[in-house]
């Protein structure tokens, strides 16, 4: 149990602070359930689903490296696994055996998987774009996007590094 003094020591936030704080809960909370249910109703998808499908359209050829693939897609291998898992029985993805040293399997997207990669982007736009772009003003997006930029600098600095950010 802490002491009244380590207490002290702890920086509060203030009230601006406290309530900047549970804003960013409430869109922590809320924005991926409704990008999720919307990925679910229009295409039979899930966000983490839709973001491997994307991280592989982005791709040269691709083909990325599962362990590659797991960070991009911010997730666990054992997730990626799943994922991928899905993705393949509906015929998006397969997997292949890399050929680059220390590394053994890789996920391929395959024509059909970027014909649903397409057929899926226009709607999750139009729902990225009426929940938080359109609904902000370009300096509120640009604000939230050099924050939500610092942050993953700070929480992933990895993802950031391998993003671009």
């Amino acid at each position: 149990m802490p002491t009244e003094d380590a207490a002290d020591e702890v920086p509060w936030l203030s009230r601006d602070q406290q309530e900047h704080w549970i804003a960013l809960i409430g869109v922590i909370s809320t924005l991926p359930p409704a990008l999720d249910a919307q990925l679910k109703r229009d295409a039979g998808l899930n966000m983490y689903e839709y973001q491997v499908l994307v991280q592989l359209g982005d791709s040269p050829q691709g083909t990325v490296p599962m362990s590659d693939l797991a960070m991009l897609a911010s997730g666990s291998l054992s997730r990626l696994s799943h994922a991928v898992g899905r993705l393949e029985r509906a015929g998006y993805v397969r997997r292949v055996v890399c050929r680059e040293p220390g590394r053994r399997t890789a996920a391929v997207l395959t024509e059909a998987g970027r014909a649903k990669l397409e057929q899926t982007a226009p709607g999750h736009v139009r729902e990225v774009r009426r929940l938080v772009i359109d609904a902000l003003t370009p300096e509120q997006l640009a604000a939230l996007g050099g924050a939500a930029r610092r942050v993953l600098e700070v929480t992933a600095p990895d993802i950031a590094a391998r993003l671009h950010l």
